[in-house]
This record gives structure tokens, sequence and C-alpha cells, in this order.
């Protein structure tokens, strides 16, 4: 068993938890209140700005054959999903300008900076929101809720094409083969704040 499949049999009752969170629940149905998503969306948009410098961080420390790809996913998370948290900001009357870290996005952020000093480990920190938000996106999308708002946040992480960046991380991960244990220890802490960022509203 690769050391991404292990990290899928640790993740999954994880997951689970978030599939249940009142907020994910919301955005499935549709009815989430307006001002609880524009404030995970603001919360949203500041943590990605720095998921970008993660991914430019690890891309300084990779092997060759996989500049191109972490220069992708950044490229990717800055002009794809933070498109997507502009456009829905005019949409909740959302201030992705004006806002500013709550403590949930701060210590996000700042464990992934931190694990990011190390190339594998910072894989493996990093995971949990690609491999979390894909999996979120498809298991929504099999019951995808009308209101088109929420409709287009669903749709964006059930494509198929944010999946297969999500398989490129985990080959990538696998081939770096970071100490077990320690990567064990980021991706459960990653998705530990996953689960707490959507508690941010």
């Amino acid at each position: 068993m690769t050391i991404s499949e292990k990290l899928h049999v640790i993740g999954r009752p994880l997951l689970q938890a978030q599939v249940e969170h009142p907020t994910v629940i919301g955005i499935g149905r549709g009815d989430l209140p307006d001002p609880v998503f524009r404030s995970w969306l603001e919360q949203d948009y500041l943590y990605l700005l720095d998921y970008v410098r993660v991914f430019a961080k690890l891309a300084w420390q990779a092997p060759d054959a996989h500049v191109g790809d972490l220069v992708d996913l950044a490229h990717s998370t800055y002009h794809e999903e933070l498109d997507l948290h502009r456009s829905l900001s005019a949409e909740f009357g959302a201030d992705l300008e004006g806002a500013v870290k709550g403590p949930a996005c701060v210590a996000y952020t700042d464990f992934l900076l931190e694990a990011a000093s190390s190339y594998g480990e910072g894989l493996a920190a990093l995971y949990p929101c690609m491999w979390g938000y894909s999996t979120l996106g498809r298991i929504l999308a099999e019951n995808p809720p009308a209101e088109p708002r929420y409709r287009a946040w669903v749709d964006t992480y059930a494509d198929p094409g944010f999946a297969a960046l999500t398989e490129r991380i985990a080959r990538m991960l696998d081939e770096a083969d970071p100490d077990p244990a320690l990567a064990e220890a980021r991706f459960r802490e990653g998705m530990a704040h996953e689960l707490a960022f959507w508690d941010v509203p």
C-alpha cells in the first residue's frame, strides 16, 4: 500500500465528520444562510492565497520532474479556485479585499507554510485540502443543490479536472516517500484544520 493509499484509509472517517458538518450540509442542500457562507468565503479566499504560496515554496524544493506540476497547481488555485471566490463574492456580498484572517485561518496557513519547509511533509500537510475537497465535491454532486450559487461551488470541486490535480499530488507524495509517521502526523493535523475551518462562520 502506498503512502497516499494509507492516508486515504486514515482520512475516510475524518472526512465523514466534514460531510456531517452543518456548514457542508447547508451547502449540499443549497440553504446555507448567506451571511454564513459569506464569512466562510472571505476566510477561504485568504487561505487560498497562502495555499498558492505553499505550492510555490514546494516547487522551489521539488525534483525537476515535478516543478511544473506544482506551478500548474499554483496557477489552477489562483486562476480557477480564486476566480470562483471572486465571482461568488458579489452574489454573497463578500468583501474579499477587506477581509482579515480569523484564528482558524491563521492556524491552518501557519501550519501549511511551516510544513512546506520539508518537501515530503509539505505534500502530506496540503493533501487533506486537495483530497478532501475533491471527495466532498463528488459526494455532494450525487444529489446537487438546486440553488445555482451553491451548485457552482459543488461543480467546481466535483470536476474531474480537480480530481486529476489531486491524483498528481498523491503521486508526488508517494514518490517523495517521506517518513510514514511524519507524513501521517502532518496529514492528521491537516485534516483537523480542515474540519475546524468549517466552523469559521
